[in-house]
């Protein structure tokens, strides 16, 4: 099949290629004309402008927007004007489900169509197949239903669930047609909130373990601090490598989450590279406020994205003000900070003493 590819970073970029070697034609565009030759080299057909990506397709049009959120909006605005009657125009980044919904009505007016379509498998996709969720008309999800099935994982990446018989249906090959407009953003969103629940309960499991040594840390005792009770239970020292390694076999927590954080701690124990700031670009923010506004409490999910706002540094000014209440009313002056705090894995990938 032909379709356009507008935007080629790192997801738009595997995106083409994996078409491209499964046969299909992809005319590529992106405002940075280095990254076009570079898929033109991989026998995409370059495009100088959005304009030419019309003028290269043959009608009816699939159009895949796959840019960054800033300038989604303008791009589908710029495409709608130079798109026809019948084409398509499929977002395929992380856009909030609400804006979706805005922008097939105004495509609807030109009579164009719109499929919002949740992206995920990131640098690895073009590799592993990426998994879609796909909101929009049904006949439009079925006339680029060659194009999902190239793009998605295939049946045989996953073992067949028990009690499944007869034909296999698409979310089995990894891409599905979850509902109308607004329905593929809506379960990437969730899909986000729950990866960022499990992310936080990795990133706290291992922090708990990595400071198991403690006890071996000579203790502050002081007014402002509350002691160590019992020492000697916190004399462990954990190789975090080796220890997520093992729960990768056998034990009830695998997931590729965990595969990719096994290979992070066998490359580097110490994650000294990073400074554990943990952004979040959007869809866990929405995520919660679905929950708000349908009354569903998700506890886990909220306070694994209130756990990145600390990351970023906007809990300082909460703790400063909790440290100037203690002042004001029990003279209690904040301790600096102490260069043998607990948590830091050693070169194995346990605690260690200053």
């Amino acid at each position: 099949m032909q379709i356009a590819m507008v935007g080629l970073g790192r997801m738009g970029a595997g995106l083409t290629r994996r078409l491209l070697a499964a046969g299909h034609q992809v005319v590529a565009y992106d405002v940075n004309q280095d990254a076009v030759a570079t898929l033109a080299a991989n026998g995409a057909t370059p495009a100088a402008s959005l304009q030419q990506v019309a003028e290269l397709l043959t009608a009816p049009r699939a159009v895949w927007v796959m840019v960054p959120a800033a300038y989604t909006d303008s791009t589908i605005t710029d495409l709608s004007a130079i798109l026809q009657p019948g084409d398509v125009v499929i977002d395929g980044g992380n856009s909030d489900w609400r804006d979706d919904i805005i922008r097939a009505e105004q495509l609807a007016d030109r009579s164009i169509d719109y499929l919002d379509i949740g992206t995920s498998g990131g640098v690895w996709g073009e590799a592993r197949g990426f998994c879609l969720m796909i909101g929009g008309p049904a006949n439009v999800v079925e006339r680029l239903a060659a194009i999902f099935s190239t793009l998605a994982p295939g049946i045989a990446t996953a073992p067949r669930s028990q009690h499944r018989t007869g034909a296999p249906i698409t979310a089995e090959d990894g891409w599905l047609h979850c509902g109308p407009t607004g329905a593929g953003h809506f379960v990437k969103m969730i899909h986000n909130g729950i990866e960022y629940g499990l992310m936080a309960a990795y990133a706290e499991g291992l922090a708990v373990l990595a400071a198991a040594g403690s006890g071996d840390i000579d203790q502050h005792h002081s007014a402002e601090t509350a002691p160590l009770a019992h020492p000697e239970h916190f004399r462990y020292s954990f190789d975090l490598a080796a220890v997520t390694e093992l729960w990768r076999r056998g034990s009830v927590v695998p997931s590729w989450l965990l595969d990719l954080l096994a290979n992070a701690l066998a490359e580097s124990p110490n994650l000294t590279e990073f400074a554990g700031r943990v952004s979040d670009s959007g869809e866990g923010r929405w995520t919660a406020e679905a929950s708000i506004a349908l009354g569903v409490p998700t506890p886990v999910l909220t306070a694994a994205l209130q756990s990145r706002f600390a990351s970023q540094g906007n809990a300082l000014f909460a703790g400063k003000a909790q440290s100037a209440l203690r002042k004001q009313f029990g003279g209690h002056f904040e301790l600096p900070p102490s260069d043998d705090s607990p948590g830091e894995p050693s070169s194995t990938g346990a605690s260690s003493p200053p």
